[in-house]
Parts: C-alpha cells; structure tokens; sequence
C-alpha cells in the first residue's frame, strides 16, 4: 500500500485558502407558546400516522453540510492532497445522513410517516402525531477537528400540545488533521470518525425513542414538566 506523506503548512494552507463552512448556530425552531398535552405517552404503532417538519435550524444545517461537500470538491480535495481524502471529506458530510436516519427510526415506530413542507400544509394534513425534527452537526474546519451531532424530535398530539422529546448527541475531539507531518491514511481514518459520530448519536436517537414510547413522557421526557416548548 502507497503511504503519502502530508506535510503541514500544504494541508493548512490548502483548508484555510478553501473556507470550509463554519457550522451553524443551534438556533430555536419554536416561537408559539402551546400547552403540554394530556396524553401519558405518545402514540404510536401500524394505526398511527405522524406527520414532520423539520425546524429551521435542521434546514440551515443541511445547507452547511451541502456547502461543507462543494469546497471538499473544488479546493483541497482537487489540489495537492489526495483523492482518498477528498472522498472521505465528501462521504462524511451527507446533508440527508441525519434526517434520513431520525426518519427511518420514526418509520419503525408508527403506520405512516410524512414530511411537510409548513406548519399549514401539515395541519391541513391532521396526522395523530406531529413531530418536529432538528439536527445540527459540527465537522472539522481549518481550526477545529473538534465534531460534534445532535438530533431530536419534540412530539406532539393533533391538537398540537407537547408530549415529549426524544434526542441524541454524541461529540469527539481529534487532533488536527493538519498536525505535524500524517500519513494519508491516517487523515482518512481521522475524517471518517466524523460518520461515526453521526451513527452514535443516531443510535442514541433511537433509543431515546423507544423510551418515550414505552414509559410514561413524565419519566422520559428532556424537558421540565412545568413548561412545554413552543411550536412554530
């Protein structure tokens, strides 16, 4: 196997020159007060069809993921390092990884799951559940190989008033990836680690999940009983 020798300053260079996007700021999805539902848990099973729309915030981070895969494909990635590594920039980042996962989690829950594009369109739609889904993810930029991933879906009933929240998280601190002189392999490996954190906190996500659906929300839920968040 051919072992290529990255140096620092070319690395750092070649990040820095390319202006990978910074993730964006968690921002709150929520601006209308709502009440917490009376239900003890959320619905769910073959009968239930939940309804989803993803918060703003879940919006602005598939445009930074989609921004994060054009600079891999036009700077680094076609320049002095290698393909392998371009490739795992570019693997890493799928903007649909984390939204396509909560939704296939969902879809092992309830009868029907179906993604609207507004608030109007989905009450139109009246499913039994309603969730809001949010991700955000922070990737390695040309000062941090600092990642980090969070999911969550809050849950409501069909009148709107929250149930519960099901979330997971999971972070990693690397070295950086232009650090001293590493081997191309080992900047892959370091790179691919990005995925891994996003299947962790997947894996958390679905199991937060089936907590909620099978204990009473007071006993699961991430939020304080005396305040339910605030829908769009």
């Amino acid at each position: 196997m051919k072992l290529v020798l990255v140096s620092t300053l070319a690395v750092a260079a070649l990040l820095t020159g390319c202006s990978i996007p910074t993730a964006p700021k968690a921002v709150s999805s929520l601006d209308m007060p709502v009440t917490r539902s009376s239900a003890a848990s959320v619905a769910s099973g073959r009968t239930v069809s939940l309804g989803i729309l993803y918060s703003p915030s879940t919006q602005a981070n598939r445009d930074y993921l989609r921004n994060y895969q054009a600079n891999a494909g036009t700077g680094f990635g076609q320049s002095l390092l290698d393909q392998p590594i371009h490739d795992a920039y570019v693997k890493t980042s799928n903007p649909d990884f984390a939204v396509d996962g909560v939704k296939a989690s969902l879809q092992r829950q309830f009868g029907s799951v179906t993604v609207y594009p507004d608030m109007q369109s989905l009450r139109a739609a009246r499913p039994d559940v309603v969730a809001i889904v949010d991700t955000h993810s922070q990737l390695m930029t040309s000062r941090s190989s600092d990642i980090k991933v969070d999911v969550s879906a809050d849950f409501y009933d069909a009148r709107l008033n929250y149930i519960g929240t099901a979330k997971g998280s999971d972070a990693k601190e690397l070295t950086p990836v232009w650090a001293d002189f590493n081997r191309s392999e080992e900047i892959v490996a370091d790179i691919n680690q990005q995925q891994d954190v996003q299947v962790r906190a997947l894996q958390k996500f679905d199991q937060s999940l089936s907590n909620l659906l099978t204990r009473p929300t007071t006993n699961v839920s991430i939020l304080d009983n005396k305040q339910a968040p605030k829908l769009y």
